[in-house]
C-alpha cells in the first residue's frame, strides 16, 4: 500500500474528477485486512500504471486529497472514512529479464502487483530473493514504502526488500516520470523516502539470482509455517499486522505480554492471545476501539517498563 497524498483535506462539495470508472461513497472496510473503515468520497480502481498515473495527476490538478490503496494491510482506516479519492492500485504487469553476462536476473513489476504473485512468478522461473517475504500481504508499492522485511532464514537477522531493488520508476511532485536507483529511497527500518515526499512508485526492478526451485519452495514453506505458528490467522482474526515498532531491539509483543494485556478487549478489538503485537478484529470492531487499545498499550507499557512505543501502521482518513 503506497500512501501518497495531497495537502487538501476538505470534503469536495461536488464531483471534481470525471473519468470512466470512478465511484462515490464506497465503504473501505472490505478493501482492508482489518475489515474496518468508513466511506471514501471517491473510489477508483487503476488496472495499469497509465490509469494509476492519470488518477493521481487528476487528483493533484483538482487539489483533491488522495490515497493509494494496495492490499489494505498495515493501515487503519477511520470510522468516518476518507475525504477525497482512494485509488485502488491493481496495476500488476510483470516481466522477467534474463542476463547472459552475470548470475543476476531482473524482474520488472508494476507497483500494484502483490508480493504473493511475484513470489509465484519468480519461483516458476527459478529466481531467488522474494521468497523471504512469503505470507506478507503487500503490493510492490507498499513493500517499497515500508522497506518490507522479515526474519532471515536462520532467524538471527532481518532481510529487507530494499536490498534486492535495483531501480524504480516514479511519478515525482511535478508529475514527471523519473527513473531512480535504490539509493534514492533512503531505506531504513520501516522507512523510505516515500514517507517524506509526495511521490508515486509506478514500477520496480528487482535483482534476483538463479536457484533450484525446490530450495526456493522449501524457504517459502518454512516462512509460512513460522508465520502460521506465531501470528493470528488473518481470516479468523482480521488485523493489519504488527501494530508497534520494535523498541531497543525488543519485540513489543513481549512488553505487552509483560504488562498483562494479552487478550484484553475494547469493543470488538482485542490484543491477540497468540501474539500481543497484533490487535485483532473479533467482529464488528471500530477504528475507535483499535485506537483506544493502542493508547492503553502505550500508557501501560511506559508505566511498567519505561519504554515509549510507537505505532508502525498508517492511520488513514477521519477518526
Amino acid at each position: 500500500m503506497v500512501r501518497t497524498r495531497s495537502t487538501v483535506q476538505s470534503r469536495p462539495s461536488a464531483p471534481m474528477i470525471n473519468f470512466l470508472g470512478i465511484q462515490t461513497n464506497v465503504i473501505l472496510a472490505p478493501y482492508t485486512t482489518y475489515k474496518i473503515g468508513g466511506p471514501a468520497d471517491y473510489f477508483f480502481i487503476a488496472k495499469n500504471k497509465e490509469e494509476l498515473v492519470e488518477a493521481v495527476i487528476e487528483a493533484r490538478k483538482n487539489k483533491i486529497e488522495y490515497f493509494i490503496l494496495g492490499t489494505g494491510a498495515n493501515i487503519l482506516v477511520g470510522d468516518k472514512g476518507f475525504r477525497g479519492l482512494v485509488i485502488k492500485n491493481e496495476s500488476s504487469a510483470v516481466k522477467i529479464s534474463y542476463s547472459t553476462e552475470t548470475d543476476n536476473n531482473f524482474v520488472i513489476s508494476e507497483s500494484g502487483a502483490t508480493i504473493h504473485d511475484l513470489i509465484e512468478i519468480t519461483l516458476d522461473a527459478g529466481l531467488s530473493g522474494l521468497e523471504h517475504f512469503a505470507g506478507i500481504p503487500s503490493t510492490v508499492g507498499g513493500a517499497v514504502w515500508q522497506n518490507l522485511h522479515f526474519l532471515s532464514p536462520d532467524r538471527s537477522s532481518t532481510v529487507f526488500i530494499g536490498d534486492i531493488i535495483d531501480s524504480a520508476e516514479i511519478l515525482d511532485e511535478e508529475n514527471n516520470i523519473v527513473k531512480v536507483n535504490r539509493d534514492f529511497f533512503n531505506f531504513d527500518y520501516d522507512h523510505s523516502v516515500l514517507h517524506d515526499r509526495n511521490l508515486l512508485v509506478t514500477e520496480v526492478r528487482f535483482t534476483l539470482a538463479p536457484k533450484e526451485k525446490e530450495l526456493i519452495q522449501n524457504q517459502i514453506d518454512e516462512n509460512l509455517k513460522w508465520r502460521n505458528e506465531k501470528h493470528p490467522n488473518v481470516v479468523e482474526f482480521p488485523s493489519c499486522g504488527s501494530v508497534f515498532k520494535k523498541v531497543a531491539d525488543i519485540g513489543v509483543g513481549r512488553l505487552i505480554d509483560e504488562v498483562g494485556l494479552k487478550g484484553y478487549k475494547i469493543g470488538g478489538a482485542m490484543i491477540s492471545e497468540k501474539h500481543a503485537n497484533f490487535i485483532v478484529n473479533t467482529g464488528g470492531a471500530k477504528a475507535k476501539d483499535v485506537c483506544d487499545l493502542i493508547e492503553l498499550v502505550k500508557e501501560k507499557v511506559f508505566a511498567k517498563t519505561g519504554h515509549r512505543i510507537e505505532t508502525e501502521i498508517s492511520f488513514v482518513g477521519e477518526f
